[in-house]
């Protein structure tokens, strides 16, 4: 009897330290929130590189490569938070820059705007909102073109033809949604959230995104286009409203939905594309200019999950979500003897420095 009593007590200590063990205690971490900077304020709370358990020794050395590749204005955020914040080679935190391509992607965040307000529907052909004859291509060929295929960049004009988007330089080469090619014909998103929403691009701009997560810059006239200059922190500001799935704190900006589908393979042709941002770790891409595939990741020292928006001169923001991270980089072109509309070596270099700092 007194060795069945024994067993029964060993048995009931074991169940209950297994129980105990189960049991989540409330002093599970929880998750970080996302900071984001207040509106219209110079405040913007930072973290040293040492609290994350980067390489502090890197930094100097990714600082160092940054001026001597005629860098202007460079950020880290980790989570919403400056890591690094460095302006150089006559450049300062209010010096006003441009976006170049990288600014497409504003473009794409309006148009999930619009569509959220009902104004557009990117499925719906561009003739619907601009009227026929917005190209030369003849009519049957022109109500192919949709808004995603201006957004993805397979609306199946001449991209040969220079940057003029007037009716006779937008000629067919090829149906919509069968060749994948890099175009300005994009900025026609522009003129159907103008038509469609009564008001200037620049207005419905202002109001619907600029204003409502503290950014400050404008769009300039550039012949028949418009490019948009900010200092660096506005375009920091835009990639966190990114990487916070199209939020800045508890409001929706941009559908999150809608992003998603931006920041995810668009067509079938050019997997490293989307609504005009271009995305990492796809087992193929083209480039501007080019028919041409090419084989393996857009950037192979970047992680797989970064998209990207790329300008001329190697104007670039970069989003990780695996790793928090949203990096800003303006100035002028990094190898001038290489210039490039928007991919470059740089950037395969840049995220070799990138990866010992944060690595």
């Amino acid at each position: 009897m007194k060795t069945s009593y024994l067993l029964y007590a060993v048995l009931l200590i074991f169940l209950i330290s297994c129980s105990s063990s189960d049991t989540p205690t409330d002093t599970d971490p929880t998750p970080e929130a996302t900071y984001f900077p207040p509106l219209n304020s110079e405040t913007w709370e930072t973290v040293s590189p040492s609290d994350l358990g980067w390489n502090q020794s890197q930094l100097q050395p990714l600082l160092d490569y940054l001026a001597l590749k005629n860098t202007k204005g460079f950020i880290i955020l980790h989570n919403g938070k400056i890591v690094v914040e460095s302006y150089m080679n006559g450049h300062s935190s209010t010096s006003p820059w441009y976006w170049a391509s990288a600014g497409k992607t504003l473009t794409t965040a309006v148009s999930g705007i619009a569509q959220d307000e009902g104004l557009i529907n990117i499925n719906s052909k561009v003739s619907d909102y601009l009227g026929t004859g917005w190209t030369s291509a003849p009519l049957a060929k022109e109500n192919l073109i949709t808004c995603k295929n201006l957004l993805s960049m397979n609306s199946g004009l001449d991209d040969t033809l220079g940057d003029d988007v007037s009716p006779a330089n937008l000629q067919y080469v090829a149906d919509a949604g069968t060749r994948w090619a890099y175009h300005n014909v994009y900025v026609k998103m522009q003129d159907v959230v103008a038509q469609t929403s009564n008001q200037t691009w620049s207005t419905y701009f202002n109001t619907k995104l600029r204003d409502r997560i503290g950014m400050s810059g404008s769009w300039i006239p550039v012949g028949d286009l418009s490019v948009y200059w900010s200092n660096t922190r506005s375009m920091a500001r835009f990639g966190l409203m990114t990487y916070a799935k199209g939020k800045w704190e508890n409001t929706q900006i941009v559908p999150e939905a809608f992003l998603n589908e931006a920041t995810n393979t668009s067509q079938s042709i050019n997997l490293a594309y989307g609504y005009l941002w271009w995305l990492n770790g796809k087992s193929t891409f083209h480039l501007p200019q080019t028919q041409f595939e090419f084989s393996g990741s857009l950037i192979p020292n970047a992680p797989n999950d970064m998209y990207a928006a790329l300008g001329k001169n190697d104007q670039k923001i970069y989003v990780v979500p695996s790793k928090k991270l949203v990096v800003i980089r303006m100035g002028d072109v990094a190898n001038p003897e290489n210039p490039t509309f928007g991919l470059s070596g740089f950037d395969d270099e840049l995220w070799q420095k990138i990866n010992a700092l944060t690595n």
